[in-house]
């Protein structure tokens, strides 16, 4: 494919904001300081309405909980989330309708920021979630490859996707500018320093991510006491 997003302005534009803020430094490490620890708790009607673009979301809009998920598309930790304990986790919880994940992009890097493009171009919610599922599954074969933009192509086409379409998405400026925003945001307001990040009903979970049991643990409590 001769196409390269990542040499368009947008991406020359977000890498270096990346070495300026050193933001990816710390994020892809998992290292926040003290400071990430800090904030425990967030406002919950500030944390929803804390976005650029509109969320990706799973399950009933009036579940008494609700997970909001930092994520990027180039994070095995947040690959190994959505492969190992979401599929439980919706089959307990989601689709019963106690739950609803709040999926935010919080992309890392220029691949990410590709995919989490590509995935906004599907046309509407369930097509979003279903490519968002489908990158975060097929995470090696095309994070992996040394032709990431030709192994992102063969992905969207299975999608529907053709390579004007593609091309579109991956060059959209204006989309690339707001979830950039949102991401320096989410770091700024709720002390997103690395991914995945959740927040169970406006509290950060921090136990172990790929353990449908752990989440568990939380959840349960809440639904007995919105019961």
């Amino acid at each position: 494919m001769k196409f390269n997003p990542l040499q368009t302005p947008a991406f020359a534009l977000g890498r270096r904001q990346f070495v300026q803020g050193g933001l990816i430094a710390a994020a892809v490490v998992g290292l926040g300081g003290p400071a990430a620890l800090a904030q425990q708790t967030v406002d919950t009607e500030k944390l929803l309405a804390g976005h650029e673009v509109p969320d990706l979301v799973l399950g009933n809009p009036d579940a008494k909980v609700t997970i909001v998920e930092f994520a990027s598309l180039s994070c095995p930790h947040c690959a190994a989330f959505h492969t190992e304990a979401l599929p439980k986790l919706k089959e307990k919880y989601i689709d019963t309708g106690k739950v609803r994940l709040v999926m935010r992009d919080h992309p890392l890097n220029d691949p990410a920021f590709a995919g989490s493009l590509l995935a906004r171009c599907a046309d509407d919610n369930d097509k979003k979630v279903r490519l968002m599922m489908v990158l975060y599954e097929r995470q090696r074969y095309w994070l992996g490859s040394p032709d990431i933009l030709g192994r992102l192509f063969e992905i969207a086409k299975q999608a529907g996707f053709n390579q004007q379409k593609f091309e579109a998405c991956l060059s959209d400026q204006a989309k690339y500018e707001k979830l950039l925003k949102q991401r320096n945001r989410s770091a700024d307001e709720f002390n997103v320093r690395g991914t995945p990040s959740f927040f169970i009903n406006g509290t950060r979970f921090q136990g172990d991510f790929t353990d449908p049991e752990a989440f568990a643990k939380v959840i349960d409590p809440l639904l007995k006491e919105a019961s």
